[in-house]
């Protein structure tokens, strides 16, 4: 007896997020990303192909690491303490489609660059490379409110996707985003009500809620990956069920968070059993990516090169099913 194949109705609908602006629209990118826009639940039926698919994003550091092991650093090693480089190999020779831009030098515990070398920094990337522009502060509250001014002027008319706003310190964020045309990332640390009233906050402002990329938090496979997950699906089954407020594109960084993990980063000399690290690292960072694809994640901000090629396979595979 043939069995009929339900299909999943939902009342609502993922907002879609475009992330950078053409010279028909203002800026100077080769081309627009946009994510979002989905009606069910990621990767589950071949009836309901995403809407767009998920985007794999590169980091690139405005310093040089000094803490990464040899795994992470051996492929970027030549282009390390040079945004610019850094931003046009992850473009050129990896094909990263946006890039992840971390001001990891204007925290006052580091080097405490300027908000004017930070705009400076953003305004050399976008003329470097063609994709769009994600870009991300220190995470230091005081800092980052005097660097995102001058950054969301320095990139104005350029749609960039600019963060981190959290419930802590988001206003100054989300007036230059309002100012200079940017969408923004709205972060709640793994806690579903914080980021529906994180979203709430930032809309009551005027920032429309289809500019906003919801951020649910970090963590890695291993390392608190499953409750992640858990409210990342919860967040997207509300979108679905037509609440608003959690209706947004989800983005997921992996990056250092992944590679704070031991399992990640030790040599096999002190842990043979794990076995080669050259593959292990990559395969952690892409094994926890995927995690989150699968959650719901729209936008994934990634560090390894072997990392984004696994990643960009798994992609394949699960969109044409």
């Amino acid at each position: 007896m043939a069995v009929e194949r339900t299909k999943e109705k939902w009342p609502g609908r993922v907002f879609t997020v475009s992330i950078g602006a053409t010279a028909g629209e203002g800026g100077t990118r080769g081309r627009v990303v946009t994510i979002g826009g989905h009606t069910a639940l990621p990767f589950v039926s071949p009836d309901d192909p995403p809407a767009n698919r998920p985007v794999i994003a590169m980091i690139v550091r405005d310093d040089k690491p000094r803490d990464w092991p040899e795994t992470l650093a051996r492929p970027l090693a030549d282009v390390l303490g040079s945004p610019v480089e850094w931003a046009q190999k992850c473009v050129e020779e990896y094909g990263a489609e946006v890039v992840c831009l971390s001001l990891a030098s204007t925290h006052p515990d580091r080097q405490d660059a300027s908000p004017d070398q930070a705009a400076k920094t953003v305004r050399a990337v976008l003329d470097a490379v063609p994709v769009p522009l994600m870009v991300v502060g220190c995470g230091h509250h005081d800092k980052d409110n005097e660097v995102w001014p001058r950054i969301t002027d320095a990139a104005r008319g350029e749609r960039c996707l600019m963060g981190i706003a959290c419930q802590e310190n988001y206003r100054t964020l989300v007036a230059a985003c309002m100012a200079d045309g940017h969408s923004l990332i709205a972060e709640a640390p793994i806690d579903i009500n914080i980021q529906k009233q994180l979203n709430i906050l930032v809309t009551e402002m005027g920032l429309p809620p289809e500019r906003i990329v919801l951020h649910p938090g970090n963590a890695s496979l291993g390392y608190g990956l499953e409750y992640e997950y858990s409210i990342m699906e919860r967040i997207r089954l509300a979108g679905l069920q037509g609440d608003r407020m959690l209706a947004q594109p989800m983005l997921a960084i992996l990056g250092e968070e992944v590679w704070k993990a031991k399992e990640a980063r030790l040599p096999a000399s002190q842990q043979p059993a794990w076995g080669d690290e050259t593959y292990r690292g990559p395969a952690w960072e892409a094994a926890t990516g995927m995690g989150f694809l699968v959650a719901g994640a729209d936008l994934l901000a990634v560090l390894h090169p072997e990392a984004v090629l696994a990643l960009r396979r798994a992609i394949d595979a699960a969109v044409t099913g």
